[in-house]
């Protein structure tokens, strides 16, 4: 697994690629598509046709990463709910989540509810 520091930004490519490009042919998209330099440290995330495969390409300390995902049921369809004008960037502790399998914004939703007030009713009373 992936520990993913809150500080690391995180990138989606809101094109699907060939899931049989590596190292040299993400890094050229990283360049063409997002406009940045691929030794950032930034995580910059790929996904299939079928939104049932992730690539993640990141630069460690001392070279590339290439981080493969391949879900066995689903997909990451509604990855397309995330507002990815800003470049595709999305929140490094939504990515971590997407990760784990959870859809965030189900969760993002479900923490909404949680911390909702809820009325004081009073409890009623027999006369």
């Amino acid at each position: 697994m992936i520990n993913i520091n809150p500080s690391t930004r995180v990138f989606l490519c809101s094109q699907a690629i060939d899931m049989r490009f590596a190292f040299d042919a993400l890094a050229g998209l990283v360049t063409s598509h997002f406009g940045m330099n691929p030794l950032s440290g930034h995580i910059f995330v790929f996904l299939s046709r079928r939104r049932d495969r992730m690539k993640l390409l990141f630069w460690d300390s001392d070279g590339f990463v290439l981080y493969y995902k391949r879900l066995e049921r689903g997909t990451f369809s509604w990855i397309d709910d995330f507002d990815l004008s800003d470049g595709g960037e999305i929140e490094a502790s939504d990515f971590a989540i997407i990760l784990t399998g959870i859809n965030p914004t189900n969760t993002k939703s479900d923490r909404r509810r949680k911390h909702a007030v809820t009325p004081h009713i009073a409890p009623l009373q027999l006369v």
